[in-house]
């Protein structure tokens, strides 16, 4: 560990690290990359990272990157700072993680604005009616959202004083960069076949373009079953099952993935939104003659008086193929967190939205109704 790789000679199977300080050689039989991926340094004036400095550490006071655990533990010991009066806060990215840090800053009774580029949340996991559910929520507990906006500059005398964007300046005094990542795959060295983003190119077992060299999680691609062609999906969940797959070849023992889907979620206030494979959108520029499908409904029969909250479900399909592309799902019920599973298997087995409609989905209405939001929106999709 604290052990930075510095060279990889791949003829002749030698890694060359810096451990104690001192230059170190290792020689190997079969290599895996488990890089991850390293936040994306936006275009802003006043952001800039200490040189050398492998933390994400900027060198204006009080700007910070989330990427590792170490940047994380330091946020929550400024907050936990009296001292520093870190009361306003400016999150910048409007996706998943930027959305969770802003909900945790104001539950710390901070001050919070969500800045992003675009005009919603979530983008990309979600279609726009199902993204300005959880911007409103977000209002509602007293986040201020300024979307639509390209932030500048970020300013300060030794430390974040103000927030610039195109639009507006917002006096704040910590800002919290989330903006994306990049896969984290500078070992290269010009050698490996990369993804069009940069990624790892891999193969089904997870070897790259040079024999037993292979590449797992954020810094490598995965087959998207959805598109059905190699994509990029920075998810943990993809970086453990890809993980035991290039761990299973590399020792020898022949396993290929299956493929992912992207499968996701998030809970904020209690609001639960869960997706897999496409949105719309997505299919639709992925080529797909799709539309879509939805139905809003109570989790449970209208009798069941308690903890019985309303879903709305949208899935995406293809017109001619009528195969299912993607769902997204959204209620103040966690429950729904278990059928996204099933949509996810039903995108990597090519199910049809005319086969879900007559799927044996059991009823009690302890869970359920006997024709429930899922069976009525594949019944109600158009033919």
């Amino acid at each position: 560990m604290n052990s930075p790789v510095l060279s990889i000679d791949y003829d002749n199977k030698v890694v060359t690290a810096e451990v104690d300080g001192k230059e170190h050689k290792e020689s190997y039989d079969k290599l895996i990359f488990a890089t991850g991926s390293t936040p994306i340094l936006p275009p802003i004036e006043g952001v800039e990272i200490v040189k050398g400095n492998r933390e994400f550490k900027a060198t204006l006071e009080n700007v910070q990157f989330v990427k590792l655990y170490q940047n994380a533990e330091e946020v929550i010991n400024k907050l936990a700072d009296k001292s520093k009066h870190l009361e306003r806060i400016a999150v910048v990215g409007g996706g998943y993680i930027g959305v969770e840090l802003a909900e945790a800053f104001e539950r710390l009774g901070k001050e919070v604005v969500l800045v992003d580029i675009v005009d919603t949340v979530l983008n990309g996991y979600y279609d726009k009616d199902f993204t300005q559910m959880m911007a409103k929520n977000l209002e509602d507990h007293n986040i201020r959202l300024a979307l639509g906006q390209t932030v500048k500059a970020i300013e300060g005398e030794g430390k974040v004083e103000r927030l610039i964007t195109d639009k507006e300046t917002f006096d704040v005094d910590m800002v919290v960069l989330a903006v994306g990542f990049r896969p984290n795959t500078a070992l290269a060295d010009g050698k490996i076949e990369l993804f069009r983003n940069g990624a790892f190119l891999v193969d089904k077992k997870q070897e790259t373009s040079i024999p037993g060299v292979y590449a797992v999680g954020d810094c490598a691609t995965v087959y998207d079953n959805a598109r059905k062609d190699t994509s990029y999906i920075a998810l943990a969940s993809n970086a453990v099952r890809t993980g035991i797959v290039g761990a299973y070849n590399a020792c020898g023992h022949e396993l290929e993935g299956i493929g992912v889907q992207g499968s996701n979620g998030i809970s904020i206030y209690g609001l639960h939104m869960v997706s897999t494979g496409l949105t719309l959108e997505k299919a639709k520029a992925a080529g797909y003659n799709a539309t879509e499908t939805g139905f809003n409904d109570l989790q449970k029969p209208e009798f069941m008086k308690h903890d019985n909250y309303e879903v709305a479900i949208k899935i995406v399909f293809d017109k001619d193929s009528r195969e299912i592309l993607g769902a997204q799902m959204v209620s103040r019920d966690s429950a729904i967190s278990m059928g996204i599973h099933m949509f996810s298997l039903a995108i990597q087995e090519h199910v049809t939205i005319d086969k879900l409609a007559l799927t044996d989905l059991f009823f009690l209405p302890h869970f359920n109704k006997p024709y429930n939001y899922i069976t009525m929106a594949a019944l109600t999709a158009e033919k």
